[in-house]
């Protein structure tokens, strides 16, 4: 008997508790052949893509969340959270395998729900970032930079605020995404500060790889300013 990439997954809704499945894909099946200088991985099976998974999307309340999700609700929260979502929710489920525009449309569900709960920036700068990949594998440049800028804002107040601390994030992984999503927006002053802030910080970071990142973008940028020059 084959087995399937995907499985279901018992879920319970943080926000009204709910029981619910959420499709989720076996580790084994999955196989990244490349990334994209903004960590976006690239997989050998188009069709068994784990970011279409990351959120459940609860067939309730319409309350969305990854696993980057605090449990904790500020006071509040949970009324702005009913009024402006529960309360316009259309009842339907998210429990079967996705597509590329139900992928986007759970993290569009995913960025609202994150906002009125009042998530930290870094994780609702995570999120802007995986929509801006799905509309990168389709070809849509327009909501692809739409979102990248958003999540450059949001990594941008992370850094100022400090809220990426005790996270997977480190300050170095924050600063090269603020310059990295900067350069791919087209922000090349910011960009060619964020990577000299990253260049900067070789002596006390713990990952090597990120400072020759920064150093070959820091490079490219330079290349291409000689060759406008040239022009």
């Amino acid at each position: 008997m084959e087995i399937s990439p995907f499985y279901e997954k018992s879920m319970t809704c943080i926000n009204c508790l709910h029981k619910f499945k959420s499709i989720k894909v076996r580790s084994r099946f999955v196989r990244v052949s490349a990334h994209d200088s903004d960590f976006k991985p690239v997989y050998l099976d188009p069709l068994v893509n784990p970011l279409y998974y990351n959120v459940a999307v609860c067939p309730q309340c319409g309350f969305s969340f990854s696993d980057d999700f605090s449990p904790y609700f500020a006071p509040g929260t949970k009324d702005v959270i009913n009024k402006q979502i529960t309360e316009k929710w259309t009842a339907r489920s998210f429990s079967t395998e996705r597509n590329a525009l139900e992928a986007i449309e759970t993290y569009k569900l995913s960025y609202l729900s994150a906002l009125f709960k009042k998530e930290k920036s870094i994780s609702i700068a995570g999120i802007a970032l995986r929509i801006s990949w799905l509309y990168r594998d389709e070809n849509n440049t327009v909501e692809e930079l739409r979102f990248l800028t958003i999540a450059r804002d949001y990594y941008n107040t992370s850094y100022t605020e400090g809220d990426f601390v005790g996270t997977q994030m480190s300050e170095t992984r924050v600063l090269y995404m603020i310059a990295e999503l900067s350069r791919r927006i087209g922000d090349e002053k910011q960009a060619i500060k964020g990577f000299s802030n990253v260049i900067e910080s070789q002596r006390q970071t713990t990952e090597p790889k990120l400072i020759d990142m920064a150093k070959e973008r820091w490079q490219e940028m330079r290349e291409e300013k000689e060759k406008r020059a040239q022009i």
